[in-house]
């Protein structure tokens, strides 16, 4: 087996950073690591302006450490009331890739989200027009509908239709959890892609129970049955170019998620592609997960891979049972007081 493993530096196309004291801590864990990252929008109040976008990211390249060279990759959020005049300034400028779409009321901060893709229609045309991607949140937040069965309804009722209608939108299907979402962009027409989470890869639904509640697994979409997992391994170590790396690594303070209502969100970006690293070797993957970090994100966005490289050495360490946060705040990473065998050297 080998002792190191050399790869282009990795790209994490899905990161939430939050935003003021908290990018302290934030930035640094994704910025050591990955050369460039996916922004998410949903902040309070939301990034739904290329000025907001530019503002935000400004901020995120004010908390770097000295001497990074990370790029933040900026979205914006879409919503019942964004205009075709303001798509067409974020096709202009060269620092937003792309527009997030969440349904109203499926996730943290997600309450300014679209009600219905019916009233976003004119804008994807102009999306489609501009080569700008569209990310999707892919559950439906129909009462009415199992919290576990959520993301194959939003197949069923939208994402299928919605393909089919903007037949040349680019369309990243974010950290899909089932089979069925790896059956659906595997057989979708070229365009269609998909994120792949570390805890989505190396967990289960009953890693949420056993040994009583686990609120630090506990993430949106939520972790899905044993026969899904495996699905989504093959996905991520199969070679095939529609899936890449995009953590989901979404930073919540230890009382916020250990409360009566617990957010929801993995703060894996302290330990990601050791993780990532993890599950490849389980599946004998590990020749594939340069290309699934590396490669497949770049050539889906259209822009160039990272000419530098990170190496990972074969070591066993313990990922911290808690790390600083802000403002006196600890934060618990994903993983925590758990053994990987890869570390970043």
């Amino acid at each position: 087996m080998p002792e190191t493993l050399t790869l282009t530096r990795p790209d994490d196309w899905h990161l939430h950073l939050r935003d003021g004291p908290a990018l302290a801590t934030s930035v640094r864990a994704t910025a050591e690591v990955f050369g460039r990252a996916i922004v998410m929008p949903n902040l309070g109040p939301p990034v739904t302006t290329v000025e907001q976008a530019l503002a935000y990211r400004g901020r995120i390249l004010e908390a770097l450490p000295d001497g990074s060279d990370f790029e933040p990759l900026m979205t914006l959020y879409l919503t019942d009331r964004t205009s075709r005049e303001e798509v067409q300034r974020a096709a202009a400028c060269e620092h937003v890739l792309a527009f997030k779409y969440y349904p109203a009321g499926a996730t943290t901060n997600s309450e300014s989200g679209v009600t219905g893709l019916e009233n976003v229609y004119s804008v994807l045309e102009v999306m489609e027009e501009k080569g700008l991607p569209l990310l999707v949140h892919g559950e439906v937040t129909d009462p009415a509908v199992d919290v576990f069965d959520r993301e194959k309804a939003f197949i069923d009722r939208m994402l299928s239709g919605l393909v089919e209608r903007f037949s040349s939108l680019r369309l990243v299907f974010e950290h899909i959890t089932t089979a069925d979402a790896v059956q659906f962009v595997m057989g979708a027409r070229e365009g269609v892609a998909a994120t792949l989470t570390p805890q989505h890869l190396l967990m289960n639904r009953n890693d949420l129970f056993v040994g009583g509640l686990q609120p630090h697994n506990y993430c949106l979409p939520v972790l899905k049955r044993g026969a899904h997992q495996e699905a989504l391994r093959r996905a991520a170590t199969g070679g095939n170019p529609r899936f890449f790396l995009g953590t989901d690594s979404a930073p919540h303070a230890r009382g916020a998620k250990e409360s009566a209502c617990g957010c929801a969100g993995c703060f894996s970006s302290p330990a990601a592609l050791p993780l990532y690293a993890q599950c490849f070797e389980e599946l004998q993957a590990l020749d594939r997960l340069e290309a699934f970090a590396s490669h497949f994100g770049p050539d889906f966005y259209g822009i160039d891979r990272n000419t530098s490289t990170l190496t990972l050495r074969r070591e066993t360490w313990m990922v911290s049972d808690e790390l600083e946060f802000h403002s006196g705040e600890k934060i618990v990473p994903y993983w925590a007081g758990r053994q990987l065998s890869w570390q970043v050297a």
